[in-house]
């Protein structure tokens, strides 16, 4: 394996935390529910308004990662 080839698995194995947002979100029948309610919110937008902040996180994780390679 040459070193283009290395780096470019090691950019994908960050990139793969990428995907962890968007699969929870599209699971939907893991929170498509009104019940419960958290800090009186419905449990359907506490799940999508902690898994912006979430995928915000991730995305910076990677991008620090990957910025000098």
């Amino acid at each position: 394996m040459n070193d283009q080839q290395q780096k470019k698995s090691e950019l994908t194995a960050w990139h793969l935390l990428l995907i962890i947002p968007f699969i929870a979100t599209l699971w939907m029948p893991f929170y498509a529910s009104k019940d419960p309610v958290i800090w009186g919110i419905p449990y359907f937008y506490f799940y999508q308004s902690l898994w912006v902040v979430i995928s915000a996180i991730l995305t910076g994780i990677v991008y620090f990662a990957t910025k000098n390679r």
